[in-house]
This record gives structure tokens, sequence and C-alpha cells, in this order.
């Protein structure tokens, strides 16, 4: 099998059926730079089996809105709300629900691509995973490839790697920096099978793009006279 050639999705990957959260809801947000104003007035309400998408040009706080949501940016107004938990909730725990993938991949250059797995899966609560690294490896496009350094991988590959969390410990909501960046067709192929099985299973996506994501249910594009 090439690195182009993407395995068909493994069902013990994909997660059951999500209990919760019920909704993702964002109401009136607004985020500021400095004294520039990037977005405000942001309300989306997101249930199990719908995707956002981002769109909007650079500099239109698209990245600053996916951090909102996973808890590592303040907004200055508006609530998040994660079912029936706000934002200012006790109960509002967006680490336990939440996968966040960004620009930067956070992989260690000399960790092995097998390595990595073993390593992420303990991190994300799934030591279990570590024994399927070879069908991981199959459905990511990286079969045969757990022995190289992790500093050898081309960009593309790297980007496949990072993808690994979200199959070693679902979470309901997935926030997704420009998850086509770096990816061959095969890869944004990938990205599309591992969308569709997780909002199958009543996940939810927000997911900046310059790109057409086909996935996506509903779209949101930041702007001027957002």
């Amino acid at each position: 099998m090439t690195e182009n050639t993407m395995a068909k999705p493994q069902k013990f990957f994909l997660p059951n059926p999500y209990a919760e959260p019920a909704h993702l809801q964002l109401q009136g947000l607004a985020c500021s730079r400095g004294l520039r104003l990037l977005f405000e007035g942001i309300s989306q309400t997101l249930k199990g089996g719908e995707a956002l998408a981002l769109y909007g040009a650079n500099g239109s706080g698209k990245t600053s809105l996916l951090r909102q949501i996973a808890g590592l940016l303040p907004a200055d107004i508006g609530t998040i709300s994660f079912g029936d938990a706000p934002s200012h909730a006790p109960s509002h725990t967006p680490s336990r629900r939440v996968h966040f993938i960004g620009h930067a991949d956070g992989l260690k250059n000399a960790l092995s691509v097998g390595e990595t797995l073993v390593f992420d899966a303990a991190l994300w609560g799934a030591p279990k995973a570590a024994g399927n690294t070879n069908d991981l490896l199959a459905l990511l496009g990286l079969k045969n490839r757990a022995w190289q350094a992790v500093g050898d991988l081309s960009a593309g590959q790297r980007r496949r790697l990072a993808l690994a969390k979200l199959c070693l410990a679902p979470r309901p909501i997935w926030l997704l920096d420009e998850p086509m960046t770096a990816l061959d067709e095969a890869g944004q192929q990938l990205i599309d099978t591992l969308a569709g099985e997780h909002l199958a299973a009543g996940g939810m996506i927000v997911a900046s793009s310059h790109v057409p994501l086909g996935f996506a249910t509903q779209t949101l594009t930041l702007g001027a006279s957002t």
C-alpha cells in the first residue's frame, strides 16, 4: 500500500454514539486584539451531527473563535454553552469535550511514529489503543512508518499523524483549524471520511478553512461586517 492509499476506517477507532453534549451554543461572542475588533455578535447553535465551517480572510478571527470555544481564549462578550452548561458554570469543561487541532501539530521530533501513538494514547486516556498501532497507521495513510522519526516526516505526514488523537480518544466536539492544509487529495479524503463518521455518531465540528468543506452543514463568514 502506498502512502497515498487510504485504508477503510476501522470500526474500533470510531466512536459509539455520543450521549452529550446535546448542543454547542455560541451567543453574542466578540473578540478583539489590542485595539482591533476582530468580530462581534457571533451567535450560532450546533446539534449532534452538524458541522460549522468558518470562512474569512486571514486575520478575520477564525482561529480566535476556535480558541474561545476550546477555552484557550476568553470571550470579550458573550457566552459559550455545551449542552445545558454555560461557559461560566462549574460544569463547563471544554477540555473533556473538545479536541482542538491547530496549525502547530504538537509532535515531538525525537520520537518515532509508533512511540508517538503510544505516548498520545496514554496522554489522552486510551492506553488500550496502543495495541492497534498498525491498524491506526494504515487508517491514517502511514502504514509501515511506525519506525520512522517524526522529525523526518513530510508536512502532510505530520498532519496525518496529528489526526491520531481524534481516533485514540473520541470527543464530541472537534475544532479544526485549516484541516486541509498540507494534505494531498487522499489526505483531504481522509479528513472527509473521519468527519463523516464523527458526525454520524452525533459529534459536532467547527472548522476554519480557505477552501469549501464538504462535510459542513452550516457556514459562517467572518469579516468587517460580522
